[in-house]
């Protein structure tokens, strides 16, 4: 008879000297039961309470709607109104700040709960399924890795094969142009490419089935455990031309009119209680009729774009969905399709066709949208929607994305597969829920436990509690209690009410002041069991129960590891420790921004040594920063140095040195000058002065949140200057390229943003 063993535990035969003295036995990895299913997590991004066609919304999700028809849709889930902290939360179980992942992980800061590193003693799913012999994959979206280390050179620690995958394709960090998307295999970083035919949502999709694929073709019947986290629908809303041109027309009629018609089916619906009301638009967002004619033009655009990304995604899903059916894996396979919080207002007031004036603190370019429109939706766009549009996104809530109110923490969930019965197909559920529990649910379904051990690491408890209870009994116990906090805003539910104070967030809250304190922020109090929406104010008719609330709120963050409190968090991307002088390595990975020098309001210095060959007139890139929407790029063009300055990409500065470089070796500089909101720009060649320009106006703090690295001998994703298509690889000889920004100064304090910010 064979004798096998658990991997890992000690070896049960004996070992003589011969073979005839010697017992053997076989290693097995663990199993898990006959009967564990598949668990897919779908994870959309920035899609709020009312924008899914199962919850109301007249966009075109038929494949999303059609898993809702044969499950559940729970009209009660929250999230933690930001994408890092509710990842956590979904694969922990545990509350994000306990997980050290309290907000984005772009800005992390000096506490256990903001540090932006998974802690130690919260382990994660996959790892805890991976060792209880499920499968692991991961596809898509992660940002919940520091932003320091997200470039080829870093440790993989926090990458998702160091948290438990045993396979990854995606992206890292909060978003990627689907167009010149920057991703990661397994543990390899491959360099961004730009493809107007090859859209990021099909390609997570043809992985997805194929590891999948790779799994069963082996032969191996382990159930898998798979994370697809779309890059939809995030900025930039990028989608194939003719699903945006589905919507031509669609949105005419504006927000205010798609809100009510949307409210009025969610009540017919059930999606919200009878009791709902539509909660009123505030001030800030525009009657839709008060825009003029080519105001609306735009934002209805905008909108399509969002739209046509939305039902794209939906239909790339199916395509998973129809593989599972054909293979015959549906039958063991749970579904759950969530958003990780509510739909995003940082396309401001107007929409943009370039997010980054967002991450610089700046208003968007209303004009330089109207006069890109046709192009939104496509490569040489970088698209986000009017916050109207969010508003209406989030119907009936108030608010939106990185807010506590339920704009920005209720969102939909869907759970389908064989664990729903048919009886209740299409059923809408009403119990109170949260992010944590669809972690604490998924180890349920699984029939795995949190070990109280790992690695010799005690770990936190799970605070989620499974879902289970509720697939077959609607009127099962919901969560009771539930604290929120991001950027300083915060929130408190208990047994069916709700105290929420908002604080505002620099740089574009209307008529708030960003830094005012703690203490000056309002609260307010709402039965949410009856009032969803929040529109009945009660904290004046209850402030006993109010200030409970309040204590209460202060216990649970202080249990999880929520303080101190934070408003404002720093630039995207700053690191305390980072060095300011770098040797780029021709050819390599580009350093992505968050970990190159700070040049952007600084003097610094581009010096590349290169030899020019004889008998040519080479081309190509030097260094490059940034892409088509902002940065700045040292190049070659037929001999001759240049240098282009991206703003915003709107307008571009170029400096060119008249004649070509002669042949041999040369040491080429670019020495930039910041002063009067400006730069001075030199070019020289062998220390001596070759051409000289100005730059009038700068991009303050980031060029791109992602991607669009630093590099030398090309240019990747998008190109940075329109004289040239990237990635224009230099066909001259590079030695050695340093770019310098020594004594750079770290913008971290709000003081000095705004004093960076005012200067332009």
């Amino acid at each position: 008879m064979t004798v096998t063993y658990q991997e890992g535990s000690p070896f049960p035969g004996r070992v003589g000297r011969t073979l005839d003295e010697s017992e053997p036995a076989y290693p097995v990895p663990p199993c898990p039961p006959a009967d564990a299913p598949n668990v897919l997590l779908v994870v959309l991004d920035d899609v709020g309470f009312a924008q899914l066609g199962c919850f109301g919304s007249d966009l075109e999700t038929p494949n999303i709607d059609a898993l809702a028809a044969r499950g559940l849709r729970y009209r009660r889930f929250h999230t933690t109104a930001m994408c890092s902290p509710t990842r956590a939360s979904l694969l922990t179980g545990r509350n994000p700040h306990t997980a050290g992942i309290g907000g984005i992980t772009e800005l992390a800061s000096g506490f256990p709960g903001y540090h932006g590193r998974l802690n130690a003693d919260v382990a994660l799913i996959p790892e805890v399924a991976k060792r209880a012999g499920y499968a692991t994959f991961a596809v898509g979206k992660w940002h919940l890795c520091p932003a320091e280390e997200q470039h080829a050179g870093a440790r993989r620690r926090y990458w998702p094969l160091g948290c438990g995958f045993e396979r990854y394709f995606g992206f890292l960090g909060p978003e990627t142009s689907q167009w010149a998307p920057d991703l990661v295999i397994d543990n390899t970083m491959l360099v961004p490419e730009e493809s107007s035919e090859s859209h990021l949502s099909t390609r997570l999709v043809d992985e997805a089935i194929s590891m999948i694929e790779d799994l069963r073709s082996a032969g191996s019947a382990r159930p898998f455990f798979q994370y697809l986290a779309f890059g939809a629908c995030h900025a930039p809303h990028h989608a194939p031309a003719e699903w945006i041109d589905r919507y031509a027309g669609a949105f005419d009629d504006g927000w205010d009119a798609w809100r009510e018609r949307t409210f009025a089916r969610q009540v017919e619906a059930g999606i919200v209680a009878a009791t709902t009301t539509l909660s009123e638009r505030p001030s800030w967002v525009p009657d839709w009729d008060s825009l003029d004619p080519d105001q609306q033009r735009v934002a209805a655009r905008l909108m399509e774009a969002f739209a046509g990304f939305l039902s794209h995604t939906d239909h790339e899903l199916g395509r998973l969905v129809e593989h599972l059916e054909a293979t015959g894996e549906m039958d063991r396979t749970v579904v759950i399709v969530l958003s990780d919080n509510g739909a995003s207002a940082e396309g401001g007031p107007t929409g943009t066709f370039n997010g980054a004036y967002l991450y610089n603190g700046m208003p968007h370019d209303a004009a330089a949208t109207a006069a890109r429109v046709a192009e939104i939706g496509g490569p040489c766009s970088f698209p986000n929607y009017p916050w109207g549009w969010a508003f209406a996104g989030n119907t009936p809530y108030r608010r939106w994305k990185r807010e506590t109110h339920e704009g920005g923490i209720g969102d939909p969930l869907i759970v389908a597969g064989p664990v729903i019965a048919a009886a209740d197909s299409g059923a809408v559920r009403d119990q109170y829920c949260h992010a944590i529990d669809v972690g604490a649910t998924i180890l349920d379904l699984m029939g795995i436990g949190m070990p109280e051990m790992l690695d010799g690491v005690a770990q936190k408890p799970v605070a989620g509690t499974s879902l289970r209870p509720s697939f077959t009994d609607a009127s099962a116990t919901g969560r009771q209690t539930q604290y929120y906090e991001q950027f300083g805003c915060r929130a408190i539910y208990h047994d069916g009410w709700k105290a929420v104070a908002f604080h505002p967030l620099f740089p574009y809250e209307p008529g708030e002041d960003p830094f005012r304190s703690f203490e000056e922020d309002r609260w307010e109090l709402y039965d949410v069991a009856s009032d969803p929406s929040e529109c009945n104010d009660l904290a004046a008719e209850h402030p006993e129960l109010l200030l409970e609330l309040q204590e209460l709120w202060w216990s649970e963050a202080e249990r999880y590891g929520a303080l101190p409190l934070q408003g404002f968090r720093g630039a995207i991307g700053a690191r305390l420790d980072k060095e300011q002088r770098i040797e780029l390595r021709p050819f390599a990975i580009g350093v992505p921004e968050s970990t190159a020098p700070d040049t952007k309001l600084a003097r610094h210095l581009i010096e590349v040594e290169l030899t020019i060959p004889e008998g040519a007139l080479p081309r190509g890139v030097l260094v490059a920063q940034g892409g088509r929407f902002g940065g700045y790029s040292l190049y070659l063009r037929g001999g001759h140095l240049s240098y282009t300055y991206n703003y915003f990409g709107t307008d571009h500065t170029d400096v060119d040195c008249p004649d070509p470089l002669s042949p041999g070796r040369h040491v080429v500089r670019a020495e930039l000058t910041p002063g009067g909101g400006g730069m001075g720009v030199v070019l020289s060649v062998d220390d001596t002065p070759v051409a000289v320009g100005s730059v009038p106006r700068l991009v303050p703090l980031r060029f791109a949140l992602c991607g669009e690295n630093l590099c030398c001998g090309y240019d990747d994703a998008t190109a940075v200057s329109p004289r040239y298509v990237a990635p224009f690889r230099c066909d001259a000889t590079i030695h050695r390229a340093v770019v310098d920004a020594t004594g750079a100064v770290r913008l971290s304090d709000p003081d000095e943003v705004r004093r960076a910010l005012q200067s332009q």
